[in-house]
Formats: structure tokens, C-alpha cells, sequence
């Protein structure tokens, strides 16, 4: 395997044993899923296959993802994801109605489990979302978005596993020569939408 990484010019880098802090977004992540996963779950007593169930449906929502653009094609709205590195692909789910306001009681036991997924991804989601606009926040200087870069769209009410993509078309500056607005093309069409409501994927955060 050594001769084979060398030939592919592939270097691993380590971190120190024993030092979890040096992990920094893997653990971070590793952190979010314990902290939602412990509430979500709360007093519930689920059966192994229920356990097991909810967990990979969990693993899905971390590893679908978007980390960084597939290509530089503007026209391309596919990013990659950790999913990627699992099966090749991106990682899809079923669609399932909304259940998050239906009472627990009275919901059926595979119910139940989709109620704890959704519960999961409603959680975590706002979070990183959240997170992936706070990350630039370290710079002295945050720089504007630029024509064809990659962007999440914060959107609600969205079903697990779905990430609103799209490529920034045109951008709004204003007085300062800050931009504040851009314009975005997705899938579904073109929006106008403030800076508030966009977040830079996070490999692109760095660059």
C-alpha cells in the first residue's frame, strides 16, 4: 500500500495521539451528532433494530454533506461529499412526509424512528448551516462571493438529506463595495438572495 500511495503522490497526515482537539471539523461533527443524538433520543426505549436503524439514517444526514464543488463548471451543481468516499456517489434518502408535529403517542413504531431522523436532521442542520456562515467570521477581512462559486442556501422545511445548491450568477455590492445580495441559479430556478441566507462550503471557506 506504501508503494502504491507513493506512486499516487497521496501523503497522510496524522494528528497526535490522544489529542482529539487537533481534529477539528471531523470532531466538531463527532460533537454535534452526541449532542443531538442524546436529546433526540432522550427516554425513548427502542428496540436494536430500531437503534440501528436510526443510527445509519443519522450517519446518512452527516455524510450527505456538500464539502466542495465536484468541478469548475458553472453548470455543474453537483458537490462532493463524504458519501463520495463511502459508496462513490451521493447519498439519497426515500421521501417521507413531515411527522414533526404529529404527537409521538400516537405515532407507530417505524414512525417513531423517522420522527427521531427528522427531529435529528431539523437540529443539526440549522446548526452547521449556521456554523459554515460563523467560520469566516475568524478572518480580519471577509472577502465578497465571487461569480461561480458553489453555495448552500439556508432554506426551512427541507427533508433530510437535501441541500438547496447553486451558483452565484451576479452580485449586488453596495456603497462600501461589500456585497450584501447576490444571484443564484439553481435546479430549480434563480433567486435573489441576501448574504444571510447563503453559506460558502466549507472547503471553499479556507481558499
Amino acid at each position: 500500500m506504501k508503494n502504491y500511495l507513493s506512486g499516487e503522490n497521496i501523503e497522510w497526515s496524522f494528528i497526535p495521539p490522544r489529542s482529539p482537539n487537533f481534529g477539528g471539523l471531523w470532531e466538531a461533527g463527532v460533537k454535534a451528532f452526541k449532542y443531538h443524538f442524546k436529546r433526540i433520543l432522550g427516554q425513548a426505549m427502542l428496540t436494536f433494530e430500531e437503534m440501528t436503524t436510526v443510527t445509519a439514517m443519522i450517519e446518512s444526514c452527516l455524510n450527505s454533506r456538500p464539502l466542495c464543488p465536484l468541478s469548475s463548471d458553472p453548470n455543474d451543481l453537483s458537490p462532493l461529499t463524504p458519501g463520495h468516499f463511502l459508496i462513490g456517489d451521493v447519498l439519497t434518502a426515500i421521501p417521507q412526509p413531515d411527522i414533526l408535529d404529529s404527537k409521538v403517542s400516537t405515532l407507530k413504531r417505524w414512525h417513531r424512528v423517522e420522527f427521531m431522523l427528522q427531529q435529528f436532521w431539523s437540529r443539526w442542520s440549522k446548526e452547521y448551516l449556521s456554523i459554515l456562515q460563523s467560520r469566516t467570521k475568524w478572518k480580519k477581512e471577509e472577502e465578497n462571493l465571487q461569480l461561480g462559486q458553489l453555495v448552500l442556501l439556508k432554506e426551512e422545511h427541507l427533508p433530510p438529506l437535501k441541500w438547496p445548491l447553486g451558483r452565484i450568477i451576479d452580485v449586488h455590492p453596495g456603497p462600501d463595495g461589500s456585497v450584501r445580495v447576490a444571484t443564484i441559479k439553481t435546479s430549480a430556478g434563480i433567486y435573489k438572495r441576501s448574504i444571510s441566507r447563503i453559506c460558502l462550503l466549507p472547503i471553499e471557506n479556507f481558499t
